[in-house]
């Protein structure tokens, strides 16, 4: 294996051994160059080797070699640059994908080719390689969705079946490894929708490719996602995902579960489809009406075992929780999941009254009315207009097209039930003829297996008797419920018989004491063993998954095998001519590029002296052109001109026509003006009265400006009075607080000299404290009154030592300051006077 310290040398080998056909070589050497040590660490070269080696690796079609290539190039930009591996993935795929799609053959389809086998398995190492991973669970949504519409567009449901399993699988790690590194947080709502979608599109090719079964289980994926995060998806999701419910129900013949999730879908559309018109809510409507209706009206078949009875109830529940993890509440039981309470729940919020008239007629028909001869006349019309009706809904484009068409078979069998439930109750025999003729829509040997299915489910009890051609309704007796159960009737008997020789022990429990228990053990030795097969069917399933899986293993092997083995040959044939083909291919190569070079310059030249031809030729047309269109031109011009000259003459006259009536009028309106106040000033009184008027005005202005000059000075005072008293006072805090520093530290020096050296009295401490309150009490108001801030500044200048002391030296001992007469001198001493005097002046 060679070594190379720069990236870019392995490269350029790589290249050179491409040019002389040995891509398998090429492809080896940078294998070798990714998988080293020195890979490890991402540079930007290191992009355009990837980019490099899966275009060898889709040319050779070496899926295992992409796969260890993808895989450390994953591990060195997992923390540096992801970008770069993203661009790698998608040209792999796109690669895998153009190849596959170049190899088709238009017209036989043949989608076994062995590049279609490659961009299979590209996608399933792709997604191995990209799961569970927080930083690239885009490009895994994106993988996943090609790989659905791969298995769409070439019809491949087995590919489609290993790939949900896949995803489901990678599902199930997400939750079981919690505290893996990089995990997606299926909490956050970007991470949530990219899941959703991917679930979402795998559903709606299940259904395309009438895989129903893989539907349901990708339904239930849906729902186990919704579970899981506890979180309700869009109202748009929700709309796709309960389409998709009625198609699998229908599909399924679970008809009731098909009317619930009709009725979902059209309380979504009604909330949250604001565009939805009048038609589509009553082609919505009766949907679900005629859903409702094609439930049929009897359960589960009369004799079921208790083990069946279990099997359908936990198959219901299911279905019952899937239905119902929309924004509604869930039913309480399986009990309200019945036809009758979803007739009534149709009836009760107005869903029948949006339905068409012909649904409606239909409804009463079969539900409410009792017309046993007239019956079947009066309701083939109605499912004749029914079948008719349908189509695209306008406002809801995500929903299929709707087809009341495929309830019309359902419908003529609940209609036959109905025929013959009314029937039974009027007629005890009829003859058959009469009974067919009864039933216009059907056929009497389709009304027959309808007849038998109804007294299977004991929906009604009659005979048809074939040789009197009768059929006869009623309680049949010995013929019908008790050839049905025989065992049960001879029991019945039996403990009849019993109860009459011994009526002291008439009870149960005295013949079989442990007849409970034993149908307990029994039931759950049953739902055991169902389980045990269950797990088996599983175990079997998966078991044969993994055969598959190393089946298709050996194959990748031995054809690897193969490749390797026909590479060598066609190396060891191909090593004794390379000199001379490339001898051969260089002369080609050089010949070539002469001859290119000479085409291109004769080319060139030739191209030029066309474009100048061209060029003269156009030139001259244009000037020809241009000279016919002034001579053309030239009398038109004049002739507008001449026009716009004397309509510019007219105009100007009128103008000035305009101007001078205007004058005049403004003239006459002056003379007017003048003569009225020439008459108002040559009257005597007007300088008498004018100078009266002059002086009030002028002596009600003098008492406002009088007015508003005092309230001004007593705001200006009230306001100056404020400031000096709060500088005052401030002053004054820091001054006694100064003080009763000084004393503490006289006081703590005492200490420290001992009783003999202090020769100052001692001050206790109740005497500081209360030194300490005069700072706030009355001597604030007697500073206020005593000393005036400064005007000019915003804050008292502080006063020296000397000034605070009263005489430029330090307090003197003793207690004598302590008295009144102490304090007002000290507030009064000349220093404080002459502060007072100089902050009171402007």
């Amino acid at each position: 294996m060679a070594i190379f310290f720069n990236p870019e040398n392995a490269l350029k080998r790589a290249e050179e051994l491409i040019k002389v056909g040995q891509k398998q070589d090429a492809l080896q050497v940078l294998h070798d160059l990714i998988t080293s040590r020195s890979f490890r660490s991402w540079q930007k070269p290191h992009e355009k080797i990837m980019f490099r080696y899966v275009e060898l690796c889709v040319d050779l079609k070496m899926g295992r070699f992409a796969k260890d290539g993808l895989i450390q190039y994953r591990n060195s930009c997992q923390q540096v640059n992801l970008t770069s591996f993203e661009e790698v993935t998608k040209k792999l795929l796109r690669l895998a994908t153009e190849k596959a799609e170049q190899t088709l053959d238009k017209e036989t389809l043949d989608v076994d080719d062995p590049w279609f086998k490659f961009l299979w398995e590209t996608y399933r190492t792709v997604l191995e390689i990209l799961r569970n991973n927080s930083k690239l669970q885009a490009l895994y949504a994106i993988t996943a969705h090609k790989a659905l519409q791969f298995c769409k567009q070439y019809k491949r449901p087995t590919e489609f079946r290993r790939l949900c399993e896949t995803m489901r699988n990678n599902l199930a790690n997400l939750e079981k490894y919690r505290d893996q590194r990089d995990r997606p947080d299926l909490t956050e709502p970007e991470t949530l929708q990219l899941y959703l979608d991917t679930r979402f599109e795998q559903l709606n090719v299940a259904t395309e490719l009438g895989l129903w079964q893989e539907a349901f289980r990708s339904v239930e994926d849906i729902y186990g996602l919704m579970c899981m995060v506890k979180k309700t998806p869009k109202s748009s999701l929700l709309v796709v995902y309960y389409s998709k419910l009625t198609e699998i129900f229908w599909t399924s013949s679970s008809h009731l579960f098909h009317a619930y999730a009709w009725l979902k879908l059209f309380r979504l559309q009604k909330s949250f489809n604001k565009n939805l018109s009048q038609k589509d809510l009553q082609l919505l409507a009766s949907s679900v009406v005629l859903a409702a209706l094609s439930v049929p009206p009897f359960g589960q078949a009369h004799g079921a075992s208790r083990l069946e009875f279990e099997i359908e109830k936990g198959r219901n529940s299911r279905m019952a929780n899937i239905i119902g993890f929309n924004l509604e509440p869930k039913h309480e039981g399986g009990d309200t999941l019945s036809r009758e309470s979803l007739l009534q729940e149709l009836v009760s919020s107005g869903v029948l009254s949006c339905a068409t008239q012909e649904v409606k007629d239909l409804y009463h028909q079969l539900e409410h009315e009792f017309q046993p001869l007239d019956f079947g006349s009066n309701t083939k019309p109605l499912l004749d207009r029914i079948s008719k009706l349908g189509g695209k809904l306008s406002a809801a484009p995500s929903l299929p097209e709707v087809h009341l068409s495929q309830y019309v078979p359902s419908l003529e069998k609940l209609a036959t039930l109905r025929l013959l439930q009314h029937v039974s109750k009027m007629y005890q025999t009829m003859k058959i003829e009469f009974l067919a003729q009864l039933v216009p829509f059907l056929d009497f040997s389709d009304v027959e297996k309808i007849l038998v299915d109804a007294v299977k489910h004991n929906f009604v009890a009659m005979k048809v008797d074939h040789v009197k051609g009768f059929v006869t309704f009623g309680n049949l007796g010995i013929e019908s419920d008790e050839l049905r159960d025989p065992l049960t009737v001879f029991a019945e008997t039996m403990n009849k018989v019993r109860a009459m020789l011994f009526p002291a022990s008439s009870k149960r429990g005295d013949v079989a004491p442990n007849l409970e228990e034993t149908v307990e053990k029994e039931h759950k030795r049953l739902l055991a063993r169902q389980s045990i097969i269950e797990k088996r069917k599983e175990e079997q399933e998966r078991q044969q998954l993994e055969m598959e899986h190393e089946e298709e293993m050996r194959k990748l092997n031995l054809r690897m095998q193969t490749e390797v083995a026909e590479q060598k040959r066609l190396a060891s044939e191909v090593e004794d001519r390379r000199r001379q083909r490339i001898l051969r291919e260089i002369e080609v190569r050089e010949l070539e590029k002469a001859q290119a070079l000479l085409e291109n310059t004769e080319r060139r030249w030739t191209n030029r002296e066309e474009r100048e031809r061209k060029l003269l030729k156009l030139a001259k047309t244009m000037d020809y052109l241009e000279r016919a269109k002034r001579e053309e031109s030239t009398p038109l011009i004049e002739a507008a001109y001449q026009q716009r000259l004397v309509e510019e003459i007219e105009s100007h006259e009128r103008e000035q026509q305009r101007e001078v009536d205007l004058s005049r009028e403004r003239h006459e309106s002056d003379l007017k003006e003048k003569r009225r106040v020439t008459r108002m000033l040559s009257s005597e009184s007007f300088g008498e009265n004018m100078e009266i008027f002059q002086n009030r005005v002028i002596r009600l202005r003098e008492a406002e400006f009088e007015r508003q000059k005092s309230l001004k000075e007593e705001h200006l005072q009230a306001r100056k009075q404020e400031r000096d008293v709060k500088r005052k006072r401030i002053y004054y805090s820091k001054c006694e607080e100064e003080r009763i520093r000084k004393l503490q530290e006289e006081e703590e020096a005492r200490k420290q000299r001992g009783p003999s050296q202090s020769s100052a009295k001692y001050i206790p401490k109740f005497r500081l404290s209360q030194a300490t309150e005069v700072s706030g009490s009355a001597d604030d108001h007697q500073w206020g009154s005593r000393r005036p801030q400064h005007s000019g500044r915003g804050n008292a200048a502080p006063l020296v030592e000397g000034d605070q002391l009263g005489d430029g030296g330090e307090r003197p001992g003793g207690d004598s300051w302590r008295s009144e007469e102490g304090r007002y001198s000290f507030r009064s001493s000349g220093p404080r006077s002459s502060f007072s005097s100089r902050t009171s002046q402007p």
